[in-house]
């Protein structure tokens, strides 16, 4: 074979071993791209799949005077509440504190300036929805008083006592008063300028989890014709026309229950003052196409003081609840 023909084999080899080093090469770095796509989507989604901590605290009913009425230990309020401070300042990464009404049990500045010093101890923010307990209806500590206290002793600046934030990204707050100004009742009410802003509120948060705290319940624990929200069925039906995932935290009646109505979770909670003298503990995961509410219950006070509020219970099953309402996982699937 002469030289001529020898190179010229030679460089055809040499052409196709090129060729396939070029489609390996095009191969792999196809592969690499779609990997790094991959793995941008996947931290992309990880970022977005946010965490939100906080506590539920309700129906204090913090009282100076060291007397117990009724089924409720007021004259033991102090350090039922202290107990519940101490034991949320121990878990990590709350993001804040929620007081869902009746912080105090008789509506004098007196008593809410002296509960102050014992919230202002938590080292996380705080915030609170009226409880039918907290104002004096007619008299001199009125909601609009009893606001401008509070922001004088917390980061709390709000100046209306409904009022809606964004904790972080993909969350909103929403704070409902369902106390009715008019006359002394335990009856509740969402007035007819609020529900038209908490619409425009809901319209305004379609891709939220919407979180709301109000005092008197949506869905009742158990019948109660004085302490109903006497447009229970208007307010229900506005929010379950919205589709987002939400979650509506109340107290009032001092009992567990938890209900779920699709989209929209209605959870109603323990009493810090009566039986079983509990607080929650809320974890939501916020994931891509699901949102995970997982919901915990926190008991405060000594035994024998839980076991004394047992007693002092009309039925302490009705106010417990089935163990689902006491803790429990619950999901929310997005709508797309």
């Amino acid at each position: 074979m002469n030289k001529s023909k020898q190179k010229r084999i030679r460089k055809e080899i040499n052409q196709k071993s090129n060729r396939k080093k070029s489609l390996l090469s095009h191969a792999l770095s196809g592969l690499f791209t779609i990997l790094l796509a991959g793995l941008m989507v996947w931290g992309y989604e990880c970022c977005n799949a946010s965490d939100l901590k906080f506590a539920q605290v309700s129906d204090v009913h913090f009282s100076t005077r060291n007397v117990n009425t009724t089924f409720k230990l007021t004259a033991e309020s102090p350090q039922l509440l202290d107990d519940a401070i101490n034991q949320i300042n121990e878990i990590p990464d709350i993001n804040f504190v929620m007081f869902t009404g009746d912080l105090i049990d008789k509506p004098f500045e007196q008593e809410l300036q002296a509960v102050l010093p014992h919230v202002k101890n938590l080292k996380y923010p705080w915030y609170f929805a009226f409880g039918n307990h907290d104002p004096c209806v007619g008299g001199y500590l009125t909601k609009k008083l009893y606001l401008e206290i509070l922001s004088e002793n917390n980061t709390f600046k709000f100046t209306q006592p409904y009022y809606s934030f964004s904790p972080q990204k993909g969350y909103k707050i929403i704070v409902l008063d369902s106390i009715i100004d008019t006359r002394i009742t335990s009856n509740g009410e969402i007035y007819p300028e609020q529900v038209k802003w908490l619409e425009e509120e809901l319209d305004k948060s379609k891709k939220d989890v919407v979180l709301i705290f109000m005092h008197v319940p949506i869905i009742e624990p158990f019948p109660s014709e004085g302490h109903r929200l006497l447009n229970a069925g208007e307010i229900m039906a506005l929010l379950e026309k919205h589709k987002n995932p939400i979650a509506v935290f109340q107290g009032h009646y001092h009992a567990n229950k938890i209900t779920q109505h699709d989209n929209v979770l209605y959870v109603s909670s323990p009493a810090l003052v009566s039986y079983p003298n509990a607080f929650r503990i809320i974890t939501i995961k916020n994931e891509k196409n699901k949102v995970i509410f997982d919901i915990q219950q926190k008991d405060v006070g000594k035994e024998s003081l839980r076991s004394l509020a047992k007693m002092m219970a009309f039925s302490s099953k009705l106010y417990t609840g089935e163990p689902k309402d006491q803790n429990g996982i619950y999901e929310i699937k997005k709508n797309k």
